[in-house]
């Protein structure tokens, strides 16, 4: 969206959104275990961290969360015994996800290292109205800091949700939000195409108040286990489930 639009739009677009926020209820993280074990065969060490839809916003019990079915998917899919961490908090942007990071050292994996990170963050960036080549500046700190900090081996991004179908958003507020979320998306999906270490996934929802939390803005239990399944096989195209 132009700078101009913006402009002539923002009275309105603060208004909504300060409404916005007031009028939509604040859903708890989902409970249960952050960490966990699944399946049988060699063993795959995994990271999830981010925000709100990393920290399973949106349902009540983390298993029906993102990060154990993505744990389940990736045991299925690969024959794997999936050791599984999630390290992820509400509201969180890219530069507080890096910073959740840098404060908490997460327990590794069996061989002292994740094999894989997922990443979760995006949408708040776009709240707080982060510049889009700031946020993936952002996220390259990000990835650098789970490379050399964690021993992460490959790490994935998950893609900016399509904030202008999200249906507790008021138009013109989800028109713009949404905007801006694309840009955000496509500078992700440039910047990972040119590191060998990171990679975008794919993933495809067809976003309806029926799909979504009562809020309209968080995740049901099928987005997260369309989400989970799209990563893992994001994951299992780029062979990153074969062993030794």
């Amino acid at each position: 969206m132009s700078l101009t639009a913006k402009l002539v739009l923002s009275p309105l677009l603060v208004a909504q959104a300060l409404r916005t926020r007031a009028r939509l209820p604040r859903l708890p993280e989902a409970t249960g275990p952050r960490q966990g074990v699944v399946g049988e065969g060699a063993p795959l060490s995994l990271l999830v961290t981010g925000d709100s839809s990393a920290a399973g916003v949106g349902v009540v019990h983390q298993r029906d969360a993102l990060a154990p079915r993505l744990a389940q998917e990736l045991a299925a899919r690969g024959g794997r015994r999936v050791q599984w961490r999630l390290l992820a908090q509400s509201g969180l942007t890219t530069a507080q996800t890096l910073a959740l990071l840098q404060r908490d050292h997460p327990a590794a994996g069996p061989g002292g290292h994740f094999d894989i990170a997922v990443v979760v963050t995006g949408v708040n960036d776009v709240v707080d109205q982060v510049p889009s080549h700031h946020a993936v500046s952002l996220r390259e700190a990000l990835a650098n800091r789970l490379r050399n900090g964690l021993g992460v081996q490959h790490v994935v991004f998950a893609p900016l949700p399509p904030v202008h179908l999200f249906p507790g958003l008021p138009q013109p507020l989800r028109w713009v939000a949404g905007s801006d979320a694309r840009r955000h998306d496509r500078a992700l999906r440039d910047w990972a195409r040119s590191r060998d270490d990171v990679s975008r996934a794919e993933v495809e929802l067809p976003l309806n108040p029926a799909l979504m939390a009562e809020d309209g803005f968080h995740p049901g239990p099928k987005v997260y286990r369309l989400t989970a399944h799209a990563i893992a096989l994001h994951i299992a195209e780029r062979g990153l489930l074969a062993s030794g």
